[in-house]
C-alpha cells in the first residue's frame, strides 16, 4: 500500500492533494494508495471535507524503512519525518522551490511546477479525465485556498483556468464558495495559542538562523490580535523547547485587505522585520501592506 501525504502542519492544499492523488493512483493506475495527514486539520480543511463528502485522512504518526510513499506539497525534509530518507519515495509532487536534503532509495518521479497550488499540478498531471464531484470539489478548494481566491501573487493563469473549469463542472460561484472557505479558515476558537503558532507553520533557515514562520490567514484579524499576549508567551515557550528554532515569525494575513500584521515581540525580530521589509517598526506589531504570500513575499525577503 502506497502512503500519500504532505507536510507537517497540514493545510487545505496539502490534505486535498494527498486525497486526490491517492484516488488517482487507486482508481486510474491500479496501484493501491491511501492518503494521510501528519497533523491536526484546520477549520477550513475540515469544512472542505464535510462540504464535499470526502473522508478525513488518517493521522500518520510514523513511517518505517522501506515504506512506499508519495510526498505532495513539499520537498523539504524539515517538514517531514526525520527518517523520511529511509522510506522508498516513489514520487514527489510539489509547487515550492527545490530545497534539497531528500534522498531516494531508487530513481523517483519528481514533478515540480511554478503554480500556486499542488492541486493545480495534480490536475494537469491527471489530464482530461472525468472527475467525481468530491474530487473536483477538493481540487477547487485547494486552489482557492492557496491563491486566496486569486489575491496571492503566486496565482497563475493556469490556476485561474483550472478553478473556473472545476467551478463550472460543479455549478457553483467561485466568490460565494471562497467566502465560505475563508469564513471557516477564520474560525480559530478551538486552537490554543501554541496550536495557532503551529497551525500553518514552516521551518526555514536564513544563514545560521533557524526560523519557524507561522501564518494565520483570516478575514477577521482582530480575533487573532486580541490574543497577542498569549501568543507571544507561547512563542517564547516554543523557542525554549525546540532546539532547531531560534526565532518564530508570526504573521496575521488579512485576506480582504491584502496585508499582513507581524508580531515584533523582541529586538531581534524587530531588526529582522526592518531589514527584510524596509520598514521602521514603532511598536510590538507592524502592518505590511500587500504582503499575503509566505512563499513568494516573506521567505525570499528575509534578512538577518
Amino acid at each position: 500500500m502506497i502512503k500519500v501525504f504532505g507536510h507537517l502542519s497540514p493545510d487545505t492544499d496539502c490534505t486535498g492533494s494527498a486525497i486526490v492523488w491517492a484516488w488517482y493512483l487507486s482508481e486510474k493506475t491500479g496501484k493501491q494508495a491511501t492518503p494521510y495527514v501528519l497533523g491536526e486539520l484546520n477549520k477550513e480543511t475540515q469544512f472542505m471535507l464535510s462540504r464535499w463528502g470526502a473522508a478525513t485522512p488518517t493521522l500518520l504518526e510514523s513511517v518505517a524503512a522501506g515504506d512506499e510513499v508519495v510526498i505532495v506539497d513539499t520537498n523539504n525534509p524539515q517538514e517531514l519525518f526525520a527518517n523520511i530518507n529511509e522510506t522508498n519515495i516513489l514520487e514527489i509532487i510539489d509547487h515550492h522551490k527545490l530545497v534539497g536534503g531528500i534522498e531516494t532509495l531508487e530513481p523517483a518521479t519528481v514533478t515540480m511546477r511554478p503554480l500556486a497550488s499542488t492541486a493545480s499540478v495534480i490536475y494537469e498531471l491527471m489530464g482530461d479525465i472525468p472527475l467525481p464531484e468530491h474530487i473536483a470539489g477538493v481540487l477547487l478548494s485547494c486552489i482557492l485556498s492557496d491563491t486566496l481566491e486569486f489575491r496571492s501573487p503566486t496565482t497563475t493563469p493556469q490556476d485561474q483556468d483550472i478553478a473556473q473549469t472545476l467551478a463550472t463542472q460543479l455549478n457553483i460561484d467561485i466568490t460565494t464558495y471562497a467566502d465560505e472557505l475563508f469564513a471557516a479558515k477564520s474560525d480559530i476558537s478551538d486552537f490554543t495559542d501554541s496550536g495557532l503558532i503551529k497551525l500553518d507553520s514552516k521551518k526555514y533557515a536564513v544563514g545560521d538562523t533557524n526560523f519557524r514562520i507561522s501564518v494565520i490567514e483570516t478575514t477577521d484579524p482582530t480575533v487573532v490580535l486580541e490574543r497577542k499576549e498569549g501568543i507571544v508567551a507561547a512563542i517564547n515557550d516554543i523557542i525554549a523547547a525546540e532546539a532547531d528554532v531560534d526565532e518564530v515569525l508570526f504573521f496575521v494575513v488579512d485576506i480582504l485587505k491584502e496585508e499582513a500584521t507581524v508580531f515584533t515581540y523582541n529586538d531581534r525580530v524587530t531588526h529582522i522585520i526592518e531589514q527584510s521589509f524596509a520598514v521602521k517598526v514603532e511598536s510590538d506589531t507592524e502592518v505590511l501592506p500587500g504582503i499575503v504570500s509566505r512563499k513568494k513575499q516573506i521567505l525570499p525577503n528575509l534578512k538577518v
